[in-house]
């Protein structure tokens, strides 16, 4: 989870959440209680089959901002597609709604994500806000049946060790990572500090993205970068067979 605190915000639990005060509403701003935002959102997931297996909350400016992210069991493979949230009540920033496997919110108020939904506190905003998660949700099964296939092909394409030195050179002329990466990536392909299998598509993949965590954070779109490379490995090895 890419949910990240170092401006004040504090972590709360959904109680200390549903505590927090709301104040009164004017003709032109229509303040949304933190906990009915995170209420929704867990209503409309739940209501299209998507199982919400983990939650982090905060505030800051005296409760008047929240920030959460929701983790949600993917059946498509061995990881989860994530929710980001976030509401203002001082009218600092509007409803916002991040969905997809690379989510940012952060309380410097950073805020990414494949989809991301942001609406004005207005009396529509309540009515409108489950229709346009709902929009991004359904057609989720596809997509993510896609992306295990995808995920799947990089664990049965084979490397030798010109592909792989080919792959993080790729890597790096394409701006994914810097020089001082290289090394970090092949040491981690060549000695993987977890089971990534054999010498595969799969395991240079996990190896770069393990060498580039802190900066996906700041940056998911390294990311798309890491699975451009990835695909044209995946498509070579497949016409080398």
């Amino acid at each position: 989870m890419s949910l990240i605190l170092h401006t004040g915000g504090k972590p709360v639990s959904y109680d200390e959440l549903r505590a927090v005060s709301t104040p009164a509403a004017t003709e032109t701003h229509i303040p949304l209680p933190h906990h009915e935002l995170v209420e929704m959102v867990r209503f409309t997931l739940n209501y299209h089959g998507h199982e919400v297996v983990e939650e982090h909350h905060a505030t800051a400016h005296d409760g008047m901002r929240y920030f959460g992210m929701m983790t949600l069991r993917s059946p498509y493979g061995d990881y989860g597609d994530i929710v980001g949230l976030r509401n203002s009540n001082d009218r600092s920033f509007p409803i916002g709604l991040a969905f997809g496997s690379r989510v940012f919110v952060c309380d410097n108020l950073a805020f990414s994500g494949d989809h991301v939904i942001k609406r004005k506190h207005t009396a529509r905003s309540k009515r409108e806000l489950p229709s346009l998660l709902s929009e991004i949700v359904v057609p989720l099964a596809a997509q993510r049946i896609a992306q295990n296939e995808k995920l799947l092909s990089y664990r049965n394409s084979a490397l030798d060790d010109d592909m792989v030195d080919m792959g993080i050179m790729k890597l790096y002329r394409k701006k994914v990572i810097g020089v001082q990466a290289i090394g970090n990536i092949l040491n981690a392909y060549e000695t993987p500090p977890h089971d990534w299998g054999d010498r595969t598509v799969w395991r240079l993949f996990n190896a770069a993205t393990l060498t580039l965590a802190g900066k996906v954070a700041e940056d998911p779109k390294l990311t798309e970068g890491v699975h451009e490379v990835m695909d044209e490995l995946s498509e070579l090895a497949i016409q080398i067979e």
